[in-house]
């Protein structure tokens, strides 16, 4: 058996299989650009939803200026689904449309700081980020993983 990913052996069509390595080989890392895609997917121009979860921690600011700031970014931005939020965090969920996850990841890492001065955000970082597709999240939720689809629309403390 050959290792696998995280230690784990392989060995489905691992022994002689063509491309198979010898003992101690290295294996070459095979990388995926960001235009690349299978020949089953959508044209790589067409827009899709992804699902995002942006998360932000700092320094402790007042509940009542961050909800307020959370609500205007809500207003600000139409697609925001829910956020929740302490004097010391806040986590925001919403959908995006774009072409592919890098275009969805770069307006989400660029959402909290495009919008802090305009919807009077506090000065926190971003600390966490996910983006998954549509498919992704509704096999998440139907498999009861991933957030709560329950939790209601808008802005909400912790």
């Amino acid at each position: 058996m050959v290792p696998g990913p995280a230690g784990r052996s392989s060995g489905a069509g691992s022994r002689g299989a063509p491309g198979s390595r010898a003992p101690g080989e290295e294996r070459a890392l095979a990388s995926v650009s960001a235009g690349d895609r299978r020949t089953d997917e959508e044209p790589a121009d067409t827009p899709r939803l992804w699902h995002v979860t942006l998360s932000v921690s700092g320094a402790r600011a007042p509940l009542g200026e961050v909800r307020r700031a959370l609500e205007q970014l809500a207003h600000d931005h139409p697609f925001l689904l829910t956020s929740r939020y302490a004097a010391d965090h806040a986590e925001i969920r919403y959908w995006e449309e774009a072409r592919d996850l890098h275009d969805a990841a770069a307006v989400a890492l660029r959402l909290w700081g495009e919008h802090r001065r305009s919807a009077g955000l506090p000065p926190w970082e971003i600390v966490g980020l996910e983006v998954i597709d549509r498919a992704t999240y509704h096999q998440r939720i139907s498999a009861g993983y991933g957030p709560a689809p329950a939790t209601p629309v808008g802005v909400h403390p912790f």
